[in-house]
């Protein structure tokens, strides 16, 4: 399986090197490069999106629970993304399929089982800890709310991820180079979507979608 190009996203130096030593010895003229910041993998993917899969940390410094994968789906959804994490817990992960994450792999997985994990998702498949792959059943409110923000369009998302931020509709569409009544139809898609009826209430549900309170440190 040579030639595939993969970004390492973590804050610990230490894991980085030790998962880019694990893939380099598993996969034949792997490319691998690496980013401590979601600012940083941005800017990698903004100069070159030809990645074949992008393994991110859940809480790095800036980006609390899945707001990293949310965004990072809606600027590049055609790059593959799985969350490598210390968190295991049932709903975390199914959240983090349920917003389009291509695996959910734990960090206390032991190597050859990472690389068998990755391999698969490399190769196309989805992979989670067994019994908790695709169509596992959502067992509370959060899980609903994930499986309605995976049906925003990829700018919907984007406008989500700004509204997260604070800011107002005519500073999305400077950034967003549209108009402000698009943003505003974008807006009301989004609350539709959601099922809520403020900007508000959209931006609580992105919250609590993020699960910020239940992911461990890494």
């Amino acid at each position: 399986m040579p030639g595939y190009r993969v970004i390492i996203v973590d804050d610990h130096p230490l894991f980085r090197a030790a998962l880019k030593q694990a893939l380099s010895g598993a996969f034949k003229g792997i490319k691998l490069d690496e980013a401590g910041t979601l600012d940083a993998v941005t800017a990698r993917l903004d100069r070159d999106s030809d990645v074949d899969l992008v393994l991110l940390d859940l809480k790095m410094p800036g980006v609390q629970g899945l707001s990293g994968l949310m965004f990072l789906r809606a600027q590049y959804p055609a790059v593959s993304i799985a969350v490598v994490s210390a968190s295991d817990q049932p709903h975390i992960i199914r959240r983090a399929l349920d917003l389009g994450a291509s695996g959910f792999i734990p960090k206390s997985l032991a190597v050859e089982d990472m690389r068998r994990a990755i391999a698969s998702i490399l190769a196309g498949g989805i992979w989670a800890p067994e019994g908790l792959g695709p169509g596992a059943a959502p067992d509370s409110e959060g899980d609903a709310l994930a499986q309605r923000v995976a049906t925003l369009t990829p700018q919907q998302m984007r406008v989500l991820m700004m509204l997260k931020e604070g800011l107002l509709n005519k500073q999305i569409a400077f950034q967003l180079g549209i108009s402000e009544a698009t943003i505003k139809a974008h807006v009301s898609a989004i609350l539709q979507k959601l099922a809520v009826g403020s900007r508000t209430q959209a931006v609580i549900a992105a919250n609590r979608i993020d699960g910020e309170s239940h992911v461990p440190t890494g």
